[in-house]
């Protein structure tokens, strides 16, 4: 079967050399919220872990019933804020970084067919952040965006550059700051790790 992709995989490429503005169209997601630091918070793994479980579940149950599966899992998506924004500053309280992690689901999935993952997945793993995994469509619309090489946690220049560029070009932010994480830190040096930083933003009034 060769291969089909509903997501589309341009949303997942950006410029390291110059911000852009983008037109983020609505499309399907798995999401989880929570709260609290990504880096030791036990539902922030559990909820990676729950996303990609029901990701491939669905895919591989497509596959089983002789639907339309040959498509790629796309990368990991986040949204981020906090009520005191100061917490995302060099020593701010972490333990109260919000966050909603997210999935693109191809067009043609059902939330019928995420149920019956879901139940499956369930059934044959342990997966306590499960029950939290919902199935929405996220419509971002107009947006900043630049890629991003480098550690997470020296992201605030790159961030900086991007807002500067959003304000010149007569938007103002709104709605969440939005990263796309390309690379896994499991594999890849700190340095190397390549994530697109993405700022929704609107006309100034």
């Amino acid at each position: 079967m060769a291969k089909t992709q509903s997501i589309p995989l341009n949303l997942y490429k950006a410029s390291a050399k110059k911000a852009e503005l983008v037109r983020i169209p609505a499309q399907k997601f798995l999401m989880i919220d929570g709260t609290g630091d990504p880096n030791i918070s036990k539902a922030f793994q559990e909820g990676v872990q729950a996303l990609y479980s029901l990701a491939y579940g669905i895919k591989f149950g497509r596959k089983k019933r002789g639907e339309d599966w040959n498509y790629k899992i796309p990368p990991l998506e986040g949204l981020w804020w906090s009520e005191d924004m100061n917490n995302f500053m060099e020593g701010g309280d972490r333990s109260q970084w919000q966050w909603r992690l997210m999935l693109a689901e191809p067009d043609f999935v059902t939330k019928k067919e995420v149920s019956e993952a879901a139940k499956e997945a369930g059934e044959r793993k342990k997966l306590p952040a499960l029950p939290s995994v919902r199935f929405e469509k996220f419509a971002e619309g107009p947006a900043v965006q630049m890629m991003y090489v480098g550690p997470y946690s020296k992201e605030g220049p790159a961030i900086e550059r991007l807002h500067a560029f959003a304000r010149e070009a007569g938007y103002e932010l709104s709605g969440k700051h939005h990263e796309i994480y390309l690379g896994d830190p499991r594999r890849s040096a700190p340095d190397k790790l390549k994530t697109i930083l993405r700022q929704p933003v609107q006309k100034k009034k």
